[in-house]
Order: structure tokens, then sequence, then C-alpha cells
């Protein structure tokens, strides 16, 4: 059976170069394929206002980025099977229908060209929470970093798929797992009459279901982090050392309110290393 590819989406910029090196290396480590797709916005002409003096037209132009890209992740993952496509249209309609064959998408946090207004806001989170499998934004690769994957989690059903997609990346990398819940808000129950209200300690659930995760994964080192402060920053702080951070793109909880616009939105803006987002059936709207 053929395995689907990893597909990564380029147009000669800095940060597409980046999600390039990212998706090349994590087909080598995985063993999947690597598709390198550029999306070609509808020009009227072969030949655009603004197009570069050397004569090419812009198919040429395309081709030619299409083959550099491919040189480029050869150098990082020699082993692996890369082919490259040329594609016309939107490129958030593109990625979209890429994503229903695709194990992953990897797009950088700000594009150019065929990628133009690829900034978070645009692009990145036009996909994030509706592409159908997980969708990896990379600003920056990380150096020198912890040796560790972190997770945000809460228990809810796209937390368990982003659990599932990070302890595979956590494996793959021969790293530990860092699932991180963020408590934004005391949590209060109901009191007796007389009484202010008592606060609940939410994380005993939380550790219990660790508990199933770490006897699926035993092989994994799983730390568990809990922390009294709202969960962008929380794992922006935590990014700082990781190697990647992963989110479920709507959630409950800890992470309350974890879809697009907020939790997934604040650390798509904010983490210093490549961020996974993982949308589960169940989270589509």
């Amino acid at each position: 059976m053929m395995h689907t590819a990893i597909t990564v989406g380029v147009d000669g910029s800095r940060t597409a170069r980046s999600a390039l090196a990212w998706a090349a290396e994590d087909a080598e480590r995985r063993g999947l394929p690597l598709r390198i797709v550029h999306v070609s916005e509808p020009w009227p002409s072969e030949h655009p206002l603004g197009a570069s003096s050397d004569g090419k037209t812009l198919t040429e132009q395309c081709e030619m980025l299409l083959a550099d890209a491919a040189e480029r992740a050869r150098t990082h993952a020699p082993r692996a099977r890369i082919s490259t496509v040329l594609l016309a249209g939107s490129v958030i309609e593109r990625l979209k229908t890429e994503s229903e064959t695709a194990d992953t998408v990897v797009v950088g946090s700000r594009g150019l060209g065929g990628f133009s207004g690829l900034v978070l806001g645009s692009v990145g989170l036009s996909l994030a929470g509706y592409v159908k499998c997980p969708l990896v934004v990379v600003r920056t690769l990380p150096h020198g970093g912890s040796g560790e994957v972190v997770v945000g989690y809460d228990g809810s059903p796209c937390a368990d798929m982003a659990m599932e997609y990070a302890l595979a990346q956590a494996a793959v990398r021969h790293v530990r797992l860092r699932v991180l819940y963020g408590r934004r808000y005391p949590v209060m129950a109901p009191h007796p009459a007389g009484y202010g209200p008592l606060p609940v300690d939410e994380t005993p659930e939380i550790g219990q279901r660790l508990i199933a995760w770490r006897e699926k994964y035993p092989h994994i080192e799983l730390i568990e982090s809990i922390v009294s402060e709202h969960p962008v920053p929380a794992l922006a702080k935590a990014s700082r050392a990781a190697e990647l951070v992963v989110v479920g793109s709507r959630g409950l909880g800890g992470f309350t309110g974890l879809m697009l616009g907020s939790v997934s939105h604040g650390v798509l803006h904010r983490a210093h290393c490549p961020v996974a987002v993982v949308n589960a059936p169940e989270c589509r709207s």
C-alpha cells in the first residue's frame, strides 16, 4: 500500500525554506515520501508585470523554484522519496485539497510569491483547524533544543489526537514528551450555604488519562507539567527549548476555547519552534 506523503508548500521565501528542511527531515525519519508543492496564483499571461528580466515565463520560473527546492530537500533527506508538483489556483484551497490525501501539510509562517500573504492570520490560520491532517507551521528551525516535544493537553478529542501525533513525533526523534496542562482560572465547585466557593482540583482526571498514555507508549519518557497560568504563555515558554510544540485545534478544561483565534492562534504567533496543529474529526466545523 502506498504511504501518504508529507506535503510542503514552497515559494522561495526564508520561512518556506525552513518548512522544506523540517518536512524533508520528518519524511526521512518516518520513512514517508516528500511531496513539494508550489501554488501559482492565476495570472492573465505567462509574462505578468514585474516578472524577471531573463525572459523566463511564469511557468518556467515556478519549475525552477521546484527544482531548487527538490535539490535543497535532498541535502536534508538524501534517502527520502521526493516529488514536486506545480498547481494553479488559490493557495488555501489547493492546500486544503492536498490535505485530503497527505499525512501532514507543512508551511512557513510567512511567504512570498505563490504564497503571497502567508502570515499568521491568513493562509496558516486559514488552514489550521480546517485541513484534514496535521498542519505544521514553521517560522524557524530549533537550535540546541532540550530534546523534547511539548504537547498541550486537556483530555478533549482534539487534545487526544494531538497527544497521539506528539507521541509519534517523540518516538521517531527518540526524545521525551512534555505534557503541559495550563489552568487558566481557578475552577470553583458548588458550595454549601454560608460558605464561599471551593476550588476544584481538576488535575487528577488528567493524571488518570496520562496513565493510559504511558501504558500505550511505555518506551517514551512522558513528563507531566501542570501550570497555573494561561496556556499560551506557558506553551510559548516551553517552546524555547522544544523541538516541536503540538496543540489541538480546539479544547476544553485547562485549554478552554482551544480553537483558532484563541490558544492555537496565540501559540502560532508566539512559539519559538515549529508548531503542529492537529484537528480531530469531532472538532471540524
